[in-house]
């Protein structure tokens, strides 16, 4: 009889590696290692110091399952059920982006900007899975805020995050497009998107695994812009005269986003860059704001 192969780590990973690398995957070896990571129960370092430890048969099981997704280009975070944001670890699902590292400095510099009001009134608009406002009431005790997105799916997701985290009793979620059914009269202190904003027409050119995310989070119009001018022409009715607006945006997009600000009467506007040198990110606000100094020193 031949003898049944035993599936070490060691060999696993570079199987793994071999076949993620024909299928095409940017980061065979890492998607490896994340994935196993999951199954085990472990810290990559782990997997380095246990390189001959072999895989119980429940467990290869498990992993040749998350192997076939990833292979099928499935978001690694669908797979998993969750993405690092921020100091959580995120619930994420098919009805939601995923989070991207890049949109913790849009947090961070919100949060920062916010600061300067006493109880801070937020309103996220297309909250997905919630990462931007749980964070910044995470980082904002004295914040308030309310989030809002057309798909149920993303509210629940978002709902069930905030939970985790601890901040739902200071959140509200609003089933809307956009400001539609938010109440008469309501005011808020920072408006903060990431809204859609891939151009209608780049979205074939997506790779693969990005156009697994809803289509809904990822289409900004014919330009990418279509987000941006609605969610600034309605902004004078709900954003408090000392509030301001934080945008993350597509690859220059900066100066058509802060066009469409000073437009529509937001004098005080900054472009930020984020750590790789590209345009991520529009704040802006009206002249006379008691902290414009700190708005402009975000330009870069």
């Amino acid at each position: 009889m031949t003898a049944k192969p035993i599936w070490t780590i060691a060999r696993v990973l570079d199987w793994t590696k071999q076949y993620f690398a024909d299928k095409g995957l940017e980061n065979p070896r890492l998607d490896a290692e994340i994935l196993l990571c999951s199954v085990l129960n472990c810290q990559r370092i782990t997997l380095y110091v246990h390189f001959d430890q072999p895989l119980e048969e429940h467990e290869l099981a498990q992993y040749r399952g998350y192997v076939a997704r990833r292979a099928a280009q499935e978001p690694l975070a669908y797979i998993l059920g969750s993405r690092a944001f921020m100091k959580y670890d995120f619930k994420v699902t098919p009805d939601v982006l995923v989070p991207r590292p890049e949109t913790e400095l849009l947090v961070e510099c919100a949060a920062k900007l916010a600061g300067n009001i006493e109880k801070p009134e937020l309103l996220d608009i297309g909250t997905g899975s919630g990462a931007i406002i749980v964070s910044l009431l995470d980082m904002l005790p004295n914040a308030s805020g309310t989030a809002v997105d057309v798909s149920p799916g993303a509210l629940k997701v978002a709902q069930q995050n905030a939970e985790s985290i601890g901040v739902a009793q200071r959140l509200k979620f609003v089933r809307s497009d956009l400001y539609a059914n938010l109440l008469q009269g309501a005011k808020f202190d920072v408006i903060i998107s990431n809204p859609p904003y891939i151009p209608s027409a780049d979205i074939g050119t997506l790779a693969a695994d990005v156009k697994r995310e809803p289509r809904l989070a990822l289409d900004g119009g014919a330009d990418g812009l279509d987000f941006y001018r609605r969610i600034i022409a309605g902004a004078p009715k709900y954003l408090n005269d000392n509030g301001f607006m934080a945008f993350e945006i597509g690859i220059h997009q900066g100066a058509s986003v802060a066009d469409l600000c000073r437009q529509a009467g937001f004098g005080v506007v900054a472009v930020r860059h984020d750590y790789a040198g590209i345009e991520r990110m529009v704040f802006a606000a009206k002249e006379g704001i008691t902290y414009a100094d700190a708005l402009l020193e975000l330009a870069d």
